[in-house]
């Protein structure tokens, strides 16, 4: 298993560990959803003791869902302590009208297995891959000493993020998860590229993350990859302080 490492106030994640969400939206449940992610649920979720950050990113390229979701805690155990789990238990009315639009849902719960970087972006590739039992640390180490610094030499990349997804976590029943009415997938790892725009997310990301450099390491197969811009960012009351 690797070696798991903790997220650095500059390299623009917070915390040691995040949830990432990708859906789409049934087109009738759009407004419905803004309305409700905007005025309840992300402020919910930042209500809740060691939430940090969250993100909303719709995608401007790429394959997968249209949206991507980003929360950043402060550690793994909030993930899947009882704050959390009540509240996922406890969907308001509100809540069940809006998920019950969600499609295409996929979901993880990801220990941060390396960040490096020098702030945020307004653009983040995500990528989601399977690892070859056994291959881990080499894929984890290739990424963080050749595949990260590569990413940080370009113009425009401010982050480079690692998630290792924990799986019996992120597959716990709630009462919220019930209530999407549809299968939730778990992507086993989860890499973000953050930078200043597709064009140059695209450019940086084409040889250090290339399909045969990752397989080569350990990837099962190329990688999901999607571009999303960002929509919209809520910090915990404490961090707005600060």
């Amino acid at each position: 298993m690797a070696t798991l490492m903790s997220a650095q106030p500059t390299s623009g994640l917070a915390g040691e560990a995040f949830v990432a969400i990708w859906h789409d939206i049934a087109p009738e449940g759009l407004q419905t959803f803004y309305e409700w992610h905007h005025r309840e649920h992300m402020p919910e979720r930042l209500a809740i003791p060691g939430f940090r950050r969250g993100r909303r990113y719709l995608r401007v390229e790429g394959d997968g869902q249209d949206f991507f979701n980003l929360y950043e805690v402060d550690t793994f155990e909030v993930l899947v302590g009882p704050d959390y789990l009540a509240r996922l238990n406890a969907p308001t009315q509100w809540t069940k009208q809006a998920v019950a639009h969600f499609r295409n849902v996929t979901r993880g719960l990801c220990r941060v297995a390396g960040s490096q970087g020098i702030g945020q972006g307004g653009t983040i590739a995500t990528l989601r891959f399977a690892v070859a039992e056994g291959r881990d640390e080499s894929l984890r180490r290739f990424l963080l000493r050749e595949a990260f610094p590569a990413l940080l030499n370009s113009i425009g990349i401010l982050g480079a993020h690692l998630g290792v997804t924990d799986e019996p976590g992120s597959k716990v029943e709630t009462a919220e998860r019930q209530a999407r009415s549809n299968s939730t997938d778990v992507p086993p790892w989860v890499l973000l590229v953050q930078g200043i725009s597709a064009e140059h997310l695209r450019r940086a990301c084409a040889e250090p993350l290339a399909a045969s450099a990752l397989t080569l390491h350990g990837a099962t197969a190329a990688p999901l990859i999607g571009i999303y811009r960002l929509e919209s960012t809520r910090l915990a009351r404490s961090d707005e302080a600060e």
